[in-house]
């Protein structure tokens, strides 16, 4: 039952409601007057249901008082059970987070110790840990076991037994076990695979090790019996006594047997050869050799000098010299009746000596990279030493390293330090701060611009005459050294960062000061109209920081020429220089490299004074390393040619204005020199300087150079005197034509005398390129009938070849045509045509 409907029965009786019901049951009951008579009955059996429902209510009411009173006890039971488990179920809450922080991992908060679960699961890891190292440790146990074993077989087998299989059967039992547990390891999947990998490893080093303490006991078997032929010392293995060379050789042949039988045995090393491989035999003879170079150039001794590398490399040498003799009559027949018989015993004594000098030279470079000129002469001694050995006949052909990667080409010591690309570097800084001191020190000489007087023995081929300034010459002979050093380079692309980094910018930096001088001359010099900036090659003094120079002290007369002549030897001297130097076969060889590869073809790209190598594909070059430097200095060269030529010929001009001044505008106070020929003194200046200049240019050049300088120089005055002089000066006389003639012949005198005979075939060549004045000055000088014919002939219908004949017999030339001959003479005031 529930509660709403106890509620309802526990409610009072509605009076209302039984009112109404007992109203509508006498109304339904009794309809009628006639039905009033039941009506007692009808009370009767109200009253006696009323008793009944009083006693049912009353049976009801205590009832429902017990019920209530039960009800109530059950409650309170009921309450206090439901508080007693809510204490439990707290108490259980306490306890299961209690529990739950128990269980939580002590990773998850630093300051927590470890549960219990934890500690369980890492004894647990631990025990399966141990249970692993405890296999490990018996297998590296067993190994070790192994490897006693198999040395103590090599130690107690008898000496004058034969070495075979047999007495490696203990290392052979050790070979097969690494090799099962290595095969057992490989099945095993990565989540063990760093530990199995560690221990293979490690199993791999005691077989190694092994092996390596067997190879041992050989070898002091075969030192023993070498120290009694008296090695490392020169052996005379004639003079010793026939059991010790039977147990030397027996000691031999052993070590070589039990290489035979490791290549066997061994598994294969698919690394590059390290630098002690070799003939197990020639690595025992090479200990105590080690052993000596250690004690004299790697300790404390005074032989352990960093600056004087060449004193290991000459003992190295020395050693390689000593025991050929032994390596090639004793140990080269051991070799030859054996497997080894392709190896040359000598050369690989020799390839074994080469990790002594690697060894050191790698310990020294620390020390030498500090100091420069050390380091270059370390190297250099190690290129040296290299070309020492070559020259010896060694190569890796015949050796235990011949055939490799490389074939039978041997690098070189030197590959230790240039084989390293900071080393290197630092090799070829140095090197290249070294020639620019060099450089600068030349150039700053006192005496660097003076023409230096000719030397024993030079030669530059077709130039053997050139002379040249001594900074030239100091030049040439640093290029030259700077070749020296790098030229013993094994490696092309070495020899190619050389010869651009150290030596083209050298022959760069001279073509760029006389150029510079070139430019200044210009700016300076008043032959030359235009301005060209740059600066002077001389030493200027300086007050206060402004220039105080006489430009026309520096840049006229003999001084000014003489430094053209100066900028023109040396550009000319370094110009043929080059050209030797491109037809030596190294550089020839240098250049078809780099025009081969596309490496080296990069590097030359990169420097604008190299030809381009793109241009040659893979055709033979036809050019050289310094084709387009010889350009440049070539340019320089004619330059220097125009402004000579530019410069004498602008002085001597200028000279002339005076004299044809005098001559168009007589002055009753002008001196005639010969009063025959009425020469003036205003023409001995110009005279004189011509002669001065030709004297001083035939002494400095050489006579083909002089001779095409003459020529232009000459050309160009004869012109200049024939315009001012003869075409334009208007009406000439008689006398004055005669005074012309005298002066042109002077002309020539002047040049003949100032040229001193250079000139091969006399007086013809030296007035050819006057020959056009001349001939216009005997025109103008010609007198009676020689004047009647010419004018006849020039003016009237004679034939041109006649005509001509006619120029040669008068005037020895005919070098004008027939209208400017007209016109020479019409200027004659007598010419009546």
């Amino acid at each position: 039952m529930t509660s709403l409907q106890i509620r309802s029965l526990l409610s009072p009786p509605n009076l209302q409601e039984a009112n109404h019901d007992a109203v509508f049951f006498v109304n339904s009951r009794f309809q009628s007057f006639d039905d009033l008579g039941g009506l007692e009955n009808a009370v009767l059996e109200a009253k006696q249901r009323e008793d009944e429902l009083k006693a049912n209510l009353a049976i009801s009411q205590a009832s429902v008082d017990d019920l209530v009173a039960r009800t109530r006890e059950a409650a309170q039971t009921h309450t206090q059970t439901a508080q007693s488990l809510a204490l439990q179920r707290h108490s259980l809450a306490d306890e299961l987070s209690y529990l739950f922080h128990q269980l939580t991992s002590a990773m998850s908060d630093g300051d927590s110790e470890s549960t219990l679960l934890e500690d369980i699961e890492t004894l647990h890891r631990n025990l399966k840990e141990l249970e692993s190292v405890k296999g490990y440790v018996q297998i590296i146990e067993h190994a070790l076991k192994r490897s006693e074993a198999a040395c103590e077989q090599i130690r107690s087998s008898p000496t004058a037994a034969p070495f075979t299989y047999a007495s490696v059967t203990e290392y052979q039992a050790l070979q097969e076990y690494v090799t099962k547990v290595s095969d057992a390891c490989a099945s095993v999947e990565d989540g063990a695979g760093k530990q199995t990998l560690n221990l293979v490893s490690f199993l791999e080093k005691i077989r190694d090790k092994c092996w390596a303490d067997i190879k041992g006991s050989l070898s002091a078997s075969l030192l023993a019996a070498a120290e009694r032929l008296r090695w490392p010392m020169q052996v005379d293995y004639v003079a010793a006594s026939p059991e010790d060379r039977k147990n030397f050789e027996r000691a031999f042949s052993d070590l070589l047997k039990l290489q035979n039988i490791g290549e066997q045995l061994r598994p294969p090393n698919a690394k590059e050869r390290p630098e002690k491989d070799g003939l197990y035999p020639l690595q025992a003879l090479i200990q105590p050799i080690s052993l000596r170079f250690k004690y004299h150039f790697e300790g404390t001794r005074q032989t352990n000098r960093l600056d004087k590398p060449e004193w290991y490399f000459t003992h190295v040498l020395n050693v390689m010299h000593e025991h050929r003799p032994f390596m090639e009559t004793v140990i080269q027949p051991l070799l030859s009746s054996t497997e080894h018989r392709g190896i040359v015993a000598w050369r690989e004594f020799t390839l074994l000596l080469f990790p002594l000098l690697s060894r050191k030279l790698r310990r020294s470079m620390p020390s030498l990279l500090p100091h420069p000129p050390l380091l270059a002469h370390t190297i250099y001694q190690t290129l040296v030493f290299d070309a020492a050995v070559g020259e010896e006949g060694f190569s890796l052909a015949g050796t235990s390293a011949g055939g490799r990667d490389k074939g039978d080409k041997w690098d070189g010591v030197s590959d230790v330090i240039l084989g390293k690309e900071e080393w290197f570097a630092a090799w070829m800084d140095g090197e290249r701060q070294f020639a620019d001191n060099q450089y600068h020190e030349i150039i700053g000489a006192v005496n660097a611009w003076h023409i230096a007087e000719d030397e024993d023995g030079e030669d530059l081929g077709h130039t053997h005459e050139l002379r040249s300034t001594s900074s030239a010459r100091r030049l040439k002979a640093l290029v030259e050294q700077v070749t020296d050093r790098y030229s013993p380079l094994p490696h092309f692309a070495h020899r190619t960062r050389f010869l651009i980094t150290v030596q083209i910018p050298i022959l760069e930096n001279y073509y760029g000061r006389i150029l510079s001088s070139l430019d200044a001359f210009e700016t300076l010099s008043s032959a030359f109209v235009r301005a060209v900036p740059g600066a002077l090659s001389v030493s200027l003094g300086r007050d206060d920081g402004t220039v105080k120079v006489d430009t026309r002290r520096l840049t006229d007369g003999v001084e000014g020429v003489q430094r053209l002549c100066k900028a023109w030897l040396s550009a000319r001297y370094i110009e043929a220089a080059m050209e030797g130097w491109g037809e030596e076969l190294f550089f020839l060889e240098l250049w078809t490299e780099i025009n081969h590869r596309a490496s080296l073809r990069s590097q030359a790209l990169a420097a604008s004074s190299l030809p381009d190598p793109r241009a040659v594909g893979s055709a033979v070059p036809q050019e050289t390393v310094f084709e387009e430097l010889v350009a440049q200095y070539e340019k320089l060269v004619h330059r220097a040619e125009d402004m000579i030529v530019q410069q004498v010929c602008g002085e001597v001009e200028g000279g002339l204005k005076a004299h044809f001044a005098a001559i168009t505008s007589p002055n009753p106070n002008h001196k005639i020199v010969d009063d025959e020929l009425g020469l003036s003194q205003t023409l001995l200046g110009p005279i004189s300087l011509l002669s001065t200049h030709l004297t001083f240019l035939r002494t400095t050049l050489p006579q083909p150079v002089m001779t095409a300088l003459y020529r232009r120089i000459a050309a160009r005055l004869a012109e200049h005197i024939l315009q001012r002089q003869i075409l334009y000066r208007g009406h000439i006389s008689g006398r004055e034509g005669k005074s012309i003639h005298a002066e042109c012949e002077l002309w020539v005198e002047t040049c003949q005398s100032g040229l001193g005979g250079a000139l091969s075939g006399g007086r013809n060549r030296v007035q050819a390129p006057w020959l056009k004045l001349l001939q216009a000055g005997r025109l103008v000088g010609l007198e009676g009938d020689a004047w009647d014919n010419v004018g006849r002939a020039t003016f009237g219908t004679q034939g041109q070849e006649e005509w001509e004949d006619l120029m040669l017999e008068v005037t020895n030339a005919s070098e004008i045509p027939r209208e400017e001959v007209q016109r020479i003479l019409k200027s004659r005031d007598d010419c009546r045509y």
